[in-house]
């Protein structure tokens, strides 16, 4: 595997580890690391001055090329709110505009309690809980407003009961 990779895996793995089963351990983030190489897909570094990977974004393809989904998008915890994160949505967005995307969207789970969308039966009004939306511990879906992109919908349960995935998108 490709030092690239395995500093992208080593960085996603340690950014998701408690916050996430996604990446339950290191070999399903070095599957990830590879997946993004595939052809029709985006893979992004962002490296600091000694070119150690700092942040790292993936897109792939749906919707017949229209929409691109964010998967993953991770910047090391100290280099957190420097614009790394920024820059690498700003690069991926040149990208796909650039094959003829009109949308770019991501998925920020909340399976830790983070936002009030959590922990609550979002059925009984979703429209209602996504306009009375609180992050309560820091959770990204505030980042990807802050660039931009607005939250699109909700996915309740998607990671069990009270756990969503709040979708959002920006057009480009």
């Amino acid at each position: 595997m490709a030092p690239v990779c395995v500093a992208a895996a080593a960085l996603l793995f340690a950014a998701f580890r408690g916050r996430s089963p996604a990446w339950p351990d290191i070999e399903a983030a070095r599957r990830e690391a590879l997946e993004s190489l595939d052809e029709g897909k985006i893979s992004r570094v962002a490296i600091d001055d000694s070119s150690t990977i700092v942040g790292w974004i993936g897109a792939q393809s749906t919707y017949d090329g229209h929409v691109w989904e964010i998967h993953p998008l991770v910047v090391h915890e100290q280099h957190r709110r420097v614009g790394i994160g920024r820059a690498l949505i700003a690069d991926v967005e040149t990208l796909v505009r650039e094959k003829g995307a009109l949308t770019l969207w991501a998925g920020s789970d909340d399976e830790s309690g983070e936002t009030s969308l959590s922990a609550v039966d979002l059925y009984a009004d979703i429209p209602g809980a996504i306009r009375g939306v609180r992050n309560f511990k820091g959770h990204p879906y505030e980042f990807y407003v802050k660039v931009g992109f607005r939250i699109v919908g909700v996915m309740p349960d998607a990671n069990g009961r009270g756990k969503p995935d709040i979708l959002l998108a920006k057009r480009v």
